[in-house]
Formats: structure tokens, C-alpha cells, sequence
């Protein structure tokens, strides 16, 4: 049996406050705990409905309808890191939305995308939805907040013997007919209103994903987590036969 402070303290992880001062977060549903028990995060709790009761599990739960299983995990230690210079990264300024988010941290995880650098006033990768989003992959990618404009200037940077920094914008060249690399680090930008100027002043190429046909009249712009996909698939495809062959 759960005591009353065991779900009140449970349930305040909803709020990103009591996430950072616990460095805690949760996971629901039997497929996202089975991955997180073999994830190498550390385990803190671990509640199924069989145990606790279907009353418990709905009040230590953060979804409308709650699953059977819910775990309580630490969250990663930020950690050093580097972008070698065949490795393909994802930097994301100002993605608000944690659905945005969380498919995104699963579109890079399909295509082998082990870094994700975020602006700092992107939404919290330990968000409840944006977890759930995930689908586990949130286990795999690495994301770090930093200061992007910063980062991208330092670390990347523009010039021969640094990383390219790519970007997608309306105004960008067409990204099918575009030399690319196997390496480098893609910005997407805010769902509202792209990629800042801070950040485009460190962007070296940029991209843009045509319509089809390309004088047809479209919609305004794709959404961020498909735009990404979109993105990811054509550095993927460019490199798959020497990669592999």
C-alpha cells in the first residue's frame, strides 16, 4: 500500500519545480517501464496497478486513463560531450511544444541520432508528454540543454575544419538538390517562428524542403517534428549505400 505522502510526492513530479529539485521523473504504461528496467537509468520506484490498486495508480498517475505499470526514475547527470566530425546531430531553438518534442527525440532515435542539443527555452525532455512521446527512445538520445547560439558559434562554428551547421528555412536552398555531409548538426526552429536570428547568425547552409509540384499553392510550412524526419531522411539516404556496402 502506497502511504498519502508517497502520492503526493509521486504526483508532484508532474510539475517540472519538483522534477529539477529531485532530479526525478516517471514513465507509464508496461512497454516504457520494461525499457526503462533495462535502460541503465537508475530505478527509484517502480508501482503496478496489480499491487497498488487501480485507486493509487490513478492518483499517482499523470494520464487521463492510467496504465498498469509506473516507475520512477533519476534523471541523467549532464555530461561532457562532442560531436565528431562524421557524426550527424540535432540542435533544436525554442521547440515549446512536448509533443514536437517527444516525436522528435523518436524521429532521431530511428535514424541513429545519438545527440539532441536544445536551446534553454526549450521544453523540458523529463515533461511527462514529452516522455510519453518518445516511446522509449528518450532512454537512447542524448539531449543537452545549452546555450545554442553559444554552443554552435564555439563548438561548430563556420569554416574548413569545423563541423557544418545546417538549418531549415523557407528561403533556404532546396535540400534535394543541395550537397550535404555525413556529418554535422541540423537546427530546427520554433513551431511559431523558426530559427532566431542568434542562432541563424552560426547557421553555414541553409535548407529548405520544396512542395510538390514546386509552384503549387501549399501550406504555409510543415510541421517541426516532420520537417525533422523529413530532414533526417534525406542526410540518411544520401550516405546509406556507402555506409552499409
Amino acid at each position: 500500500m502506497l502511504s498519502k505522502n508517497e502520492i503526493k510526492e509521486i504526483r508532484a513530479l508532474g510539475q517540472k519545480k519538483f522534477r529539477d529539485e529531485r532530479r526525478l521523473f516517471t514513465v507509464e504504461g508496461e512497454k516504457l517501464v520494461e525499457e526503462a528496467l533495462h535502460s541503465g537509468f537508475e530505478v527509484v520506484g517502480l508501482y503496478r496497478m496489480a499491487d497498488i490498486g487501480e485507486d493509487a495508480m490513478a492518483r499517482i498517475s499523470q494520464l487521463t486513463h492510467p496504465s498498469p505499470a509506473l516507475a520512477v526514475l533519476r534523471q541523467r547527470d549532464p555530461e561532457p560531450f562532442s560531436i565528431g566530425p562524421d557524426e550527424l546531430a540535432l540542435a533544436l531553438d525554442g521547440i515549446r511544444d512536448p509533443g514536437n518534442l517527444g516525436t522528435i527525440i523518436r524521429i532521431a532515435d530511428w535514424f541513429g541520432i545519438h545527440h539532441i542539443l536544445a536551446s534553454e527555452d526549450t521544453v523540458e525532455c523529463y515533461n511527462p508528454k514529452v516522455v510519453q512521446a518518445t516511446m522509449g527512445a528518450i532512454f537512447r538520445v542524448h539531449i543537452h540543454y545549452v546555450d545554442l547560439p553559444v554552443f554552435l558559434q564555439g563548438s561548430a562554428g563556420q569554416g574548413d575544419d569545423t563541423i557544418p551547421v545546417y538549418g531549415t528555412f523557407l528561403g533556404g536552398d532546396d535540400i534535394y538538390s543541395t550537397p550535404l555531409t555525413r556529418g554535422g548538426i541540423i537546427v530546427m526552429g520554433s513551431e511559431s517562428d523558426g530559427i532566431s536570428d542568434e542562432v541563424a547568425s552560426a547557421v553555414s547552409r541553409r535548407l529548405f524542403i520544396p512542395p510538390f509540384p514546386p509552384d503549387s499553392r501549399t501550406s504555409e510550412s510543415l510541421n517541426v517534428a516532420v520537417a525533422t524526419a523529413v530532414t533526417c531522411a534525406e542526410f540518411r539516404r544520401r550516405f546509406m549505400k556507402s555506409d552499409f556496402h
